[in-house]
């Protein structure tokens, strides 16, 4: 949905741009907001997008919304035409590259604040509209809350017979190889235990648990 004020800078650019035989696009985007400080220059961007640029037109919708002004036309020939009452010295529409035209801004005062849209046209009269941007000299941008980040919690691993899910098979080796190591040194010792005895102590061990 195209906020109200938007809006009706799109209406009052159609009734200045002239649509004979023209194919209208209105491209559809987020709103965005610039917040420039004041005597400051700003640049705002007109891309054209998936159509051949010709002719590029910029308005803007000054304070209330209620007035919308001409403020440059740029053709592909390198040619500026202004509107009328436009500081030249301030407002500055460029060919960037091919496929942008942008509106420059030079000492940026709070009197410049509004909606500020471009309209691009091709060879074969097929406009392309733009929601505009925003701008808001000197004001403070607001604060976005930190994003929260959700702690990691360890992978958990159910495993089967057949389960094949990836580290089930080091959770099921990794106890089975502490087991037998453990095992295997209890063995050990007990063996040289025994290997210590003296062999009649040996003997007098074996004949009293022969004769239990």
């Amino acid at each position: 949905m195209i906020p109200l004020p938007l809006a009706w800078t799109l209406l009052t650019v159609y009734l200045w741009t002239p649509v004979l035989g023209s194919n209208l696009i209105l491209h559809q985007e987020p709103p965005t907001v610039l917040y420039p400080k004041i005597l400051s220059t700003e640049s705002i961007e007109c891309d054209c997008g998936n159509i051949s640029c010709e002719y590029v037109y910029w308005f803007r919708s000054i304070s209330d919304h209620s007035k919308v002004q001409f403020l440059g036309k740029w053709n592909n020939a390198g040619r500026a035409n202004y509107g009328e009452g436009v500081d030249e010295a301030r407002f500055k529409v460029y060919r960037r590259n091919s496929m942008s035209f942008p509106l420059r801004i030079i000492n940026v005062t709070e009197k410049d604040a509004g909606i500020y849209s471009c309209v691009l046209r091709d060879k074969k009269n097929t406009e392309m509209w733009k929601t505009g941007i925003l701008l808001r000299p000197g004001v403070v941008p607001p604060t976005l809350p930190p994003k929260v980040v959700p702690k990691r919690r360890p992978p958990t691993c159910r495993c089967t017979k057949n389960s094949k899910q990836e580290g089930c098979g080091s959770l099921i080796l990794w106890p089975l190889v502490g087991l037998i190591a453990a095992l295997a040194v209890a063995l050990i010792c007990i063996l040289y235990y025994f290997s210590r005895l003296p062999k009649k102590c040996r003997h007098h061990f074996v004949k009293k648990r022969r004769m239990t």
